[in-house]
């Protein structure tokens, strides 16, 4: 599986080199910007936004990938429906064609006539990027791509991405808000167990040339199945013991019900409890080692949003645990997330969420910590 594994790492860089193209281009960006309705409508947030760039590298995604690996046609999912309505009130099915001309035909429909821009959107999706260093060679997983499924998040954080804030990064802190918080997540999970197996995890946003004023990314992987567990983020050495005097440091959305920072507060201590934006870059603070662990207690977050980095948090000996079923259980590891089964009384993007809430961590024993401080008093 070292060749999907590579696959996986060049699609997510095409897709954040069209999430690069689609913020360059303000204007044009503006007016692709759609509020999602109905069902697809995510509870937690006012505005909740589908962006054509969402649709493209989601579809992008599923073309490569589908293409290399056949038997997996079918079983790649995305957040995104790629259906999207032009400026004229068509609704327009946007996939990706066997040619940069072809493809760049459809997108013009999409964006009213405008060839230019649509030109622009198709070399981004048919350009290979340049070559993804990555040590994978060697990589003996002994898995068919019969027995796998991708979740596909094309833009993370997206309500980041529209606002385009620009914040430089600070090597060892986290950072809460910023263009840097958008991330593209690839996860692969095992169809029959729902067991999170491959994960990428592209940051289109991580830093910017003085010089040309363009964006460079960076890419986090993990592999994680029976035996194997490899991750491009290396696991810190452990050092002294700091003693239960010092509390995990807890990253948690800014919503967070007002009782859990409460109790977190008395376990961390109010320096050690931090905020950030979007699911999957707290889960990747915690992966980097910025966080001790992530908590959120509502079923705000979805399976797009989890399997990638929970990839890569089993990888470096951690995870991402239903919080719910973890209070109950008293044990996080009998609660790890899948993601193979929707929730059948749910309706659109709801019957993929993580209802009970997650917990993200590196470490079973803080983990255990964090559950003692939740665990409602009997």
């Amino acid at each position: 599986m070292a060749d999907l594994l590579r696959l996986l790492l060049r699609v997510a860089e095409k897709a954040a080199n069209v999430a690069r193209v689609c913020r360059q281009e303000a204007p044009l960006f503006q007016l692709l910007v759609q509020e999602k309705t109905g069902d697809d409508k995510n509870k937690k947030f006012v505005q909740d936004f589908k962006t054509l760039a969402d649709v493209v590298i989601q579809e992008l995604i599923r073309h490569d990938v589908g293409a290399q690996f056949p038997e997996m046609v079918g079983f790649i999912h995305g957040e995104e429906s790629n259906k999207f309505e032009n400026g004229l009130g068509e609704s327009v099915t946007v996939t990706v064609c066997s040619t940069e001309e072809r493809t760049a035909q459809l997108l013009a429909t999409v964006l009213d006539g405008d060839s230019t821009a649509a030109a622009l959107l198709a070399g981004a999706i048919h350009q290979d990027p340049a070559s993804i260093d990555a040590d994978t060679d060697g990589l003996a997983l002994q898995l068919s791509p019969s027995e796998l499924a991708v979740w596909i998040d094309p833009i993370d954080a997206t309500s980041q991405y529209i606002e385009g804030k620009e914040e430089a990064l600070q090597e060892g802190r986290l950072s809460p808000s910023g263009l840097h918080c958008a991330l593209v997540l690839i996860g692969v999970y095992l169809r029959s167990t729902g067991e999170p197996v491959i994960g990428v995890v592209n940051q289109p946003f991580n830093s910017k040339d003085l010089v040309s004023g363009r964006w460079r990314g960076k890419h986090y992987w993990g592999v994680s199945y029976g035996g194997l567990s490899v991750c491009s983020v290396t696991r810190p050495e452990a050092g002294p013991d700091p003693g239960p005097e010092l509390g995990p440091s807890v990253v948690l959305s800014s919503s967070e019900k007002e009782a859990v920072k409460q109790n977190l507060r008395g376990l961390c201590g109010p320096d050690r409890l931090m905020y950030a934006s979007g699911a999957g870059y707290k889960i990747l603070c915690v992966i980097l080692g910025l966080a001790d662990a992530y908590v959120l207690s509502e079923g705000s977050t979805f399976k797009w949003d989890s399997c990638a980095p929970h990839a890569l948090l089993r990888a470096l000996g951690g995870g991402v645990a239903d919080l719910s079923r973890s209070l109950e259980s008293g044990c996080g590891a009998q609660a790890e997330l899948t993601y193979h089964q929707p929730y059948s009384e749910g309706k659109g993007a709801d019957r993929w969420a993580n209802r009970g809430g997650l917990v993200a961590y590196r470490d079973r024993t803080q983990l255990q910590r964090i559950l003692g401080a939740l665990k409602p008093s009997s």
